[in-house]
């Protein structure tokens, strides 16, 4: 799994590659929290566009960063979303919480 940030005054983007599981989330959100609570933006994108693996995991992992996002004010944007992540993260209720957006 890789990450790569960017961030702007008002959005931080973390694109996420390769897979998203129990193994690999503390790390991922350890390092996206920290690029976001740095920042203080108080819009997240989070894009999913090369993530070719993802459980329970990726959910919990958007559904942390959306707490902290909340707490500024903020929102979550999920994009570049595969089918079958994007009807997961649907079948979640994510969709009332965070944007989400297929590829």
């Amino acid at each position: 799994m890789a990450i790569k940030i960017s961030s702007t005054p008002v959005r931080v983007t973390v694109e996420l590659s390769g897979e998203i599981d129990h193994h690999n989330a503390a790390a991922l959100r350890l390092e996206a929290d920290e690029a976001i609570q740095k920042a203080l933006a108080p819009n997240v994108r989070l894009d999913f566009g090369e993530v070719t693996f993802m459980d329970s995991s990726g959910i919990g992992f958007v559904l942390g960063r959306y707490r902290i996002a909340e707490s500024y004010g903020g929102n979550i944007e999920v994009v570049n979303l595969s089918g079958r992540n994007y009807s997961m993260m649907k079948l979640a209720g994510l969709d009332r919480l965070v944007t989400l957006k297929r590829k």
